[in-house]
């Protein structure tokens, strides 16, 4: 088991550790913890009651979790989507360098797209990455991993091998398990290119959507009124090792963005590929962007590059989600098998301060339509969802069951009790 330690205080700049949150700001941030898998520990410092306003939705939180203990009892994600976490990267690859730039932002920017395109994934850690441990994923995605060793990398090449998807961004590979750079990618034979030269920061600079050549690209998906949008502030100068014909991206370099009269693009136009793919004749699927697509993303938010990340997600991953939602706002969708059930998590995190954490309201959903697919073998037994404590109208075919979320204030949980397959 995994404790996601929760409490009534700030305790870490300021040490204000008998302070209290809002209720709201509780109840949101361990509903999260407990869609995630982790089991929430409270915490209380000093013996002493100064402000009783947690005292309600801690009790309630409980309660909750005593009630529906059954579901919560998890035996394995059903998340087909990695997220790749490296220590070994954190540890050797700053440097002199923002350690937060080149590794947390990174992830950080994954971590947000996911959500907001509510793909369901889990958190992979760099040393575990033997078929065993692989085998339940689809998709790999490698933020700026730039510390991989001989071995992980023909690990990946083996999960690539087997089917598996990849997509990976900027220096991914380009150093060893100790930090050390190499002349190349380690997964270059992957990515399909060699490794050149470092740009950046840039300022200014902008990519071409290539709407006529790359017709209907799904990576383009979403942004076909876009005839190009802005660049990332560090990029990578690569050799293509294969043909790309029609790249769906292309590069134009940084301009001057002052004084006025010198605001326009010295190249207008190249065809300079901003992103590579690859299909390959196992199934696998590889999507390099040499850029710093995800870190730039976390900084300034843009939802151009929000949609490039997610398409790039289901590019990868040319099989159904195990669930789809579908509604307003922002959710976090998560998905669970228990011993004779599974669960279907939905964390409404539609709010201002979401990027912040010191929620101050909860921002009520309406109507979710919710798709997801059963456990191979198993058939429904009974749907219901926990915080309404109703039983929905459901529509069952095949391995896929189909209902309607009525609304979500902070955590509604669709539980599947289940049963074999005669």
């Amino acid at each position: 088991p995994i404790v996601g330690i929760f409490s009534v205080g700030n305790v870490e700049r300021y040490r204000w550790t008998d302070s209290v949150q809002h209720p709201d700001e509780i109840r949101l941030w361990v509903a999260d913890t407990v869609a995630n898998g982790m089991r929430p520990w409270f915490t209380k410092f000093a013996g002493s009651i100064n402000d009783p306003r947690w005292l309600k939705p801690v009790e309630e939180i409980y309660n909750w979790c005593y009630r529906n203990e059954t579901y919560l009892r998890n035996e394995r994600p059903l998340a087909r989507v990695g997220l790749m976490y490296s220590q070994q990267t954190s540890w050797f690859y700053s440097g002199e360098r923002d350690i937060e730039a080149v590794v947390s932002d990174p992830i950080d920017g994954w971590y947000q797209a996911l959500i907001e395109a509510r793909v369901p994934f889990e958190m992979v850690h760099d040393r575990f990455m033997d078929s065993e441990q692989l085998k339940a994923f689809k998709t790999l995605i490698l933020p700026n991993i730039a510390c991989l060793s001989d071995k992980q990398c023909s690990q990946l090449r083996a999960f690539v091998e087997g089917g598996g998807g990849i997509v990976a961004t900027y220096e991914t590979s380009l150093f060893d398990e100790n930090g050390k750079p190499r002349n190349d990618f380690g997964l270059s034979d992957l990515f399909g290119v060699s490794f050149k030269s470092r740009e950046g920061p840039m300022q200014n600079a902008y990519l071409t959507l290539e709407h006529e050549t790359a017709k209907g690209h799904p990576l383009l998906k979403g942004l076909e009124d876009a005839p190009r949008i802005i660049h990332g502030v560090n990029r990578l100068n690569v050799n293509s090792r294969l043909s790309f014909p029609n790249p769906p991206m292309t590069l134009i370099p940084s301009y001057p963005d002052l004084p006025m009269e010198k605001v326009f693009a010295r190249i207008p136009r190249t065809d300079t590929a901003e992103v590579y793919l690859r299909e390959f004749d196992s199934g696998g699927h590889v999507v390099f962007f040499p850029w710093d697509i995800d870190r730039t993303f976390w900084e300034i938010l843009s939802v151009d590059h929000f949609k490039l990340l997610r398409n790039a997600v289901h590019w990868a991953t040319p099989e159904e989600s195990p669930v789809t939602v579908t509604g307003p706002g922002v959710l976090d969708v998560t998905v669970w098998k228990q011993k004779e059930s599974m669960t279907v998590h939905l964390v409404n995190l539609t709010n201002p301060m979401m990027m912040k954490g010191p929620v101050r309201e909860l921002i009520p959903l309406t109507k979710q339509q919710v798709r997801f697919r059963l456990p191979e073998g198993y058939r429904p037994r009974r749907v219901r969802l926990l915080e309404a404590g109703t039983s929905p109208r459901f529509r069952h075919k095949g391995d896929w069951i189909e209902l309607t979320v009525p609304s979500i204030l902070v955590h509604e949980v669709v539980a599947v009790d289940l049963k074999r397959d005669a």
